[in-house]
């Protein structure tokens, strides 16, 4: 792992930090306990309200569950499942286990209620930008772009929902779940924490927070603070509260970027352009589960207000705060 990656890790801890800084001043009984480790190309910690034991096995859990999608969603990994699907797919119809399949239908529905502006195709156009490196170099020309975006498309992979297949169209066409499979196993991780007895706390994936059913001690809430997104390590101005049982997902163009010639060209494309969202603060999404606040964040980064304000009034309990370069946040269908 090399420095940026490390940095990134921990700078997507920040929010959390905040949470139970706050949350620790209601003087519960409890005590909180934390446990920290690399999962997923990020960091991920849980943090429980529970004793040792009631923890220790809590945490278990959920890391397992966290090992199951990586296992199966993790692109980088040549041995993953989806890695696999990708070296198959456009030669034969390939069978998916019940796990990928269900990410792969959550991925469905982001693209369809988004209008296209999340599209789990997008990998080529991430390889022709240089995101997959360490180390972008020049960006590439429109010949280029133009080319890769013959390959991105969910409407181009065939889908056979009996036989749990998909079938790629064209050579070349790949899968990238890293907008969604960390809010999937968010959900999966907070379900086992739950069935452990553990019930109050916050599993958070690279800064996709899902809370667990209650709020921490001597609160009725869980309060979360938006890290500003000029890369300081700073908060935004203003918390806002998410309900026990929520989840809260942030994106920006901050962490996975190259530079060229001083300018800063985010991670998150826009499959329309094949161009990087051109943003510079960044999205918070809230909602009631982690694998639609992990989307919801990408797409709306990308599209603004005008498709925050369609998707609250598709999905209940959506909400979403925008914050500018400068650390101001604002709510509901901002822009900036």
């Amino acid at each position: 792992m090399d420095r940026r990656e490390l940095l990134g890790m921990l700078l997507g801890m920040a929010a959390l930090l905040a949470v139970f800084r706050l949350a620790d001043r209601g003087g519960g009984a409890a005590e909180c306990r934390s446990r920290s480790f690399p999962v997923m190309g990020t960091l991920a910690r849980f943090s429980f309200y529970a004793s040792e034991a009631e923890a220790e096995k809590a945490g278990a859990a959920a890391k397992a569950a966290f090992d199951r999608v990586a296992a199966a969603c993790n692109r980088h990994d040549p041995a993953s499942e989806l890695a696999r699907l990708n070296r198959e797919a456009a030669r034969r119809p390939f069978v998916c286990s019940e796990e990928l399949w269900t990410v792969l239908q959550h991925a469905r529905r982001a693209h369809r209620l988004s209008g296209g502006a999340f599209d789990v195709t997008i990998d080529p156009l991430m390889r022709c930008w240089g995101f997959y490196r360490k180390h972008g170099g020049e960006p590439p020309d429109a010949k280029a772009i133009a080319a890769a975006r013959e390959l991105v498309g969910l409407d181009r992979v065939r889908f056979d929902d009996a036989k749990r297949t998909v079938f790629f169209t064209r050579p070349g066409m790949a899968i990238d779940l890293g907008g969604i499979a960390k809010g999937y196993a968010a959900d999966l991780a907070a379900a086992a924490a739950v069935r452990c007895g553990v019930r109050r706390g916050v599993i958070d994936l690279g800064g996709n927070l899902r809370f667990l059913p209650e709020p921490p001690p001597g609160a009725i809430v869980y309060s979360v603070a938006i890290r500003r997104p000029d890369g300081s390590g700073g908060m935004a101005a203003g918390l806002f509260t998410a309900s026990p049982g929520s989840a809260v997902s942030t994106s920006g163009s901050y962490e996975r970027y190259i530079l060229y010639r001083g300018k800063r060209m985010g991670h998150l494309i826009d499959p329309a352009t094949g161009l990087p969202g051109e943003r510079r603060g960044s999205v918070t999404a809230c909602a009631p589960d982690a694998v639609t606040a992990d989307w919801l964040s990408s797409a709306v980064f990308l599209r603004g207000g005008t498709l925050a304000a369609e998707l609250r009034r598709q999905l209940p309990g959506v909400e979403f705060r925008f914050t500018d370069p400068d650390g101001r946040t604002s709510g509901a269908d901002g822009a900036f």
